[in-house]
C-alpha cells in the first residue's frame, strides 16, 4: 500500500506533457499572417498555443494532433486572407497540409522544405503568388501537391520529379510557362503518371501531356503569311512606280531632243 501511495505521489509531481516549443512558434506566427475576417479561428488563442495538445487531443479547430505534436492542419474554406508565414515549418512533425480554397496571397515559402515529414501539400484555389519552389523536393514523402487555381508564374521545377512517392500533381489553371518537364509529363517505370488535366489552363505551359499548340502556331505563320504579303505588295507598287516614273522620264528627253534638232541648221 506504501509503495502505491509513494507511486501516486511521484506521478502527480511530474510536470504535464506540453507541445514542443517549435509548434508553438509555427502556430504563432501563422495565426499573425492570416486574416480571418469571418472569425472562424476565434479559439485559436495564445494562451492554447503554448499547449495545443493532450496526446491525441486537439484544442484548436482544423489542427489533428498525434502524442502531443501537431501532425495535421486542415483550414480549408474559411475565407482566410493573408499570407502563409514561412515558420510554418516549425511544425516539424507535420505530415498533412491543407490550406485550400481560400483566398490568401504571396508566395509559397522555401521554409516548408524543412517539413521533412511532409505528405500532403494542398494550397489549391488561393490566390498564391510567385514560382513553385524546387526546395519542396527536399519533402521526400511527398505524394499530394495540389495548386491549382492559383496565379503562380514561372516555370515548373524539373526537381519535382525527383519525388518518387508524388501520385497526385496539380498545377492546372495558374500562369505558368515553358516546357512541362519531362520527369512529370512522361514519368516511366512505376511511377505514377500524370494526365493533361494536372497542367491544363496555363496559357504558356507547353509539352505532353497537353495537346501541340496548333492555334498559336497558326496564328505564328498567319502573321508570317501577312507581313510576307504585305513585304512583297509594297515592292510590287515600288517597281510599279519607279517604272512609271522611269517612261515619263524617258518621254521627255525623247521630246527635248526633238526640238534640239529642229533647232540646229543644215550643213
Amino acid at each position: 500500500m506504501g509503495l502505491l501511495i509513494l507511486f501516486l505521489l511521484t506521478c502527480a509531481a511530474l510536470p504535464l506533457a506540453s507541445s514542443d516549443p517549435n509548434d508553438e512558434a509555427c502556430l504563432t506566427h501563422l495565426s499573425q499572417s492570416l486574416k480571418d475576417p469571418l472569425k472562424n479561428l476565434q479559439n485559436w488563442t495564445k494562451s492554447t498555443f503554448p499547449n495545443p495538445c493532450s496526446g491525441f487531443t486537439s484544442y484548436l479547430p482544423g489542427a489533428t494532433c498525434n502524442n502531443g505534436r501537431i501532425y495535421k492542419l486542415s483550414l480549408t474554406n474559411l475565407s482566410l486572407q493573408g499570407s502563409i508565414s514561412p515558420f510554418l515549418s516549425n511544425c516539424t512533425n507535420l505530415q498533412s497540409l491543407d490550406l485550400s480554397s481560400n483566398s490568401i496571397s504571396g508566395p509559397i515559402p522555401e521554409d516548408l522544405q524543412y517539413l521533412v515529414n511532409l505528405a500532403v501539400l494542398n494550397l489549391s484555389s488561393n490566390r498564391l503568388e510567385g514560382e513553385i519552389p524546387p526546395q519542396l523536393t527536399l519533402c521526400a514523402y511527398l505524394n499530394v501537391i495540389d495548386l491549382h487555381d492559383n496565379l503562380l508564374t514561372g516555370q515548373i521545377p524539373q526537381e519535382l520529379g525527383l519525388l518518387a512517392r508524388l501520385s497526385a500533381f496539380d498545377v492546372s489553371y495558374n500562369k505558368l510557362e515553358g516546357p512541362i518537364p519531362a520527369s512529370l509529363g512522361n514519368r516511366s517505370g512505376n511511377l505514377p503518371r500524370f494526365n493533361a488535366t494536372s497542367f491544363e489552363g496555363n496559357k504558356d505551359l507547353y509539352g505532353y501531356p497537353l495537346p501541340p499548340m496548333k492555334s498559336k502556331g497558326l496564328s505564328v505563320l498567319a502573321i508570317v503569311g501577312i507581313g510576307l504579303g504585305s513585304g512583297l505588295a509594297s515592292l510590287v507598287l515600288s517597281f510599279t512606280g519607279v517604272c512609271i516614273w522611269l517612261k515619263i522620264t524617258e518621254q521627255k528627253m525623247a521630246a527635248e531632243e526633238g526640238k534640239i534638232s529642229q533647232l540646229m541648221p543644215d550643213y
